[in-house]
């Protein structure tokens, strides 16, 4: 098949959703399809769309319908689509409706949808290969060993994300904490960048390194002991899979992104928006060996659901269902 996938990322981001894109871009060409990653479509002859985000992406999705009336639509759905488009949002909801399939990145996510756009859903986990590098891997099996107590956020500066609870949560943690939070993640506006630079004057346990090379964002993550994502809305974060498969326990927001994957009872979750809460998590896991040991063991049963394999097998199945091999 000759399959586009459009994305709102632009060209060179490091974003989720382009992140997103070309991993699926990579599966499906295994598959031995012809792919192109564009951020909008210009009416080439795809034999099907792919639109990540329903109502970014709605512009594109309406285009490729009016070229292609019976061209198959696959519309992939973020966290903004599922917590606030397709509740709202026109496009958002014409998208869903000129779709043949619907992919979502966890099961909770099917709650948001009407009984129509429910019976077009298929979930997909978001895979993430491990970290092949010898030295990295040296470092993760030695952190426990090793003085201070390395703690990872990984996520874009924006709003959506909260970006700085943690470092709010890491003032309020006791003076013998050797915890140290490193942030890795471009600032979307001039105020990110400043409110980034500004923290770090005042917090001595907070590290903005700004954005980096996929490759080294990984090394950071499974060199750490923890990995916090706090964000206010998620579809399923990108960080999540990974930190899954680096077998790092996650601190995490209590929102339906988050629980979908890790589940209800999850005891490393906090509410949104709760630096105190988050504060006590992250002296526990320093402090309790055994809540930590938890928290590692929960992530780890969790690493089969994020196996490329499974990603791959997840897309054939679906472009089956769409008559082709």
């Amino acid at each position: 098949m000759r399959i586009g996938i459009v994305t709102p990322a632009a060209k060179g981001s490091r974003s989720g959703n382009r992140v997103t894109a070309l991993r699926w871009a990579k599966i499906l060409r295994k598959l031995g399809h012809r792919v192109s990653v564009a951020q909008e479509y210009r009416d080439e002859k795809y034999d099907l769309l792919i639109a990540l985000h329903a109502r970014r992406s709605h512009p594109a999705v309406a285009r490729f319908r009016r070229k292609h009336p019976d061209g198959p639509i696959i519309v992939a759905l973020t966290g903004t689509d599922l917590y606030r488009d397709i509740h709202h949002s026109r496009r958002a909801q014409a998208s869903l409706k000129l779709a043949i399939q619907i992919v979502v990145l966890h099961p909770g996510a099917l709650r948001e949808l009407d009984t129509t756009a429910r019976r077009k859903a298929h979930v997909i986990y978001q895979s993430a290969a491990a970290v092949h590098d010898p030295a990295t891997r040296g470092r993760a099996l030695s952190r426990s060993s090793r003085r201070g107590f390395d703690v990872c956020v990984i996520g874009h500066l924006r709003s959506v994300k909260d970006p700085f609870r943690a470092a709010a949560a890491a003032r309020l943690l006791p003076q013998s904490s050797e915890i140290r939070i490193t942030h890795i993640g471009g600032a979307m506006t001039r105020q990110m960048e400043q409110h980034a630079r500004r923290e770090m004057r005042i917090n001595s346990r907070y590290r903005w390194l700004g954005e980096l090379s996929r490759s080294r964002t990984l090394r950071v993550l499974a060199a750490s002991r923890l990995s916090i994502i706090s964000s206010r809305i998620e579809g399923g974060a990108n960080v999540l899979s990974e930190s899954i498969v680096a077998s790092v326990p996650v601190l995490a927001s209590r929102i339906e992104g988050n629980t979908g994957i890790l589940g209800a009872d999850y005891p490393g979750q906090f509410q949104v928006g709760n630096t105190r809460q988050l504060a006590r998590l992250l002296t526990r896991a320093e402090t309790d060996p055994r809540f930590l040991s938890e928290l590692r063991s929960r992530v780890k049963k969790l690493r089969p659901l994020f196996d490329p394999k499974q990603e791959q097998i997840a897309w054939a199945k679906l472009i089956r269902e769409l008559g082709y091999t």
